[in-house]
């Protein structure tokens, strides 16, 4: 039984660490390549814009669903490694990664999904309305991250807190992880309560961020967890 548990564990982590690394190349595909294809189309006509570049927008929108999905796998398998340590924390951090998942997925349906009815029905509204309505729901987009950034920092900041006091990863690559989801957490208030805030803030957090997830990643792809540390507290458990 011990076996079998230790391998559902290693299997767990070399599926986090995979998942962290499509997430973040997933992110950059879409953010570096996919919206500015979109955006250089220079037409002030928001929605000849998406029409002119549809299957570029609806790509857009597969990926954040696939990333969405990703989540919902990674936080599976984090909570799997980290439930010995403190089963409580651990669904809490599950949950929050799991609400995530629903927000963002419910701001892709908003801002990318209903535009593109609007956009592909018979025009029945004028093209004032219309482009005042499709400029409205993909701002809900930037709405909808900036929740979605307060639940990721909630549960990362949970589940690398617990990966800290377990010691299953060294204490400075968890201390890295607990300050960038915190820093995620801030972010997400800190663009609801101060929507004109400098964009270096952004970028430089979610670089940040970003370099830590795939550092991460790696690490628990080839490296793994420290599975002596692991046995020790699943026996502590189970005693």
């Amino acid at each position: 039984m011990s076996k079998i548990s230790a391998t559902s564990s290693e299997n767990a982590t070399r599926i986090s660490g995979l998942v962290y690394i499509l997430v973040i190349l997933i992110g950059v595909l879409k953010v570096n390549f996919i919206e500015p294809a979109i955006a250089s189309s220079g037409s002030s006509d928001l929605g000849a814009s998406i029409l002119a570049n549809e299957v570029l927008f609806r790509t857009g929108i597969a990926c954040e669903i696939v990333m969405y999905l990703l989540v919902i796998v990674l936080s599976i398998a984090l909570y799997t490694i980290l439930k010995p340590v403190a089963k409580n924390l651990a669904l809490s951090a599950l949950y929050f990664r799991f609400g995530e998942a629903i927000i963002g997925t419910a701001s892709i349906i908003l801002s990318g999904l209903i535009p593109l009815l609007l956009l592909n029905e018979e025009p029945a509204l004028e093209d004032t309305l219309l482009q005042t309505l499709i400029g409205s729901f993909l701002n809900l987009r930037i709405a909808g991250m900036n929740i979605v950034l307060i639940f990721i920092g909630v549960g990362g900041t949970i589940y690398c807190y617990l990966f800290y006091i377990s010691w299953f990863v060294p204490r400075m690559l968890a201390t890295w992880g607990i300050i960038t989801y915190l820093s995620m957490f801030i972010l997400g208030f800190l663009n609801i309560l101060i929507p004109n805030r400098p964009d270096i803030i952004e970028i430089v957090l979610f670089s940040f961020g970003g370099i830590f997830e795939v550092i991460f990643g790696f690490w628990l792809l080839f490296k793994g967890v420290n599975i002596d540390k692991w046995k020790g507290i699943t026996n502590q458990v189970v005693q």
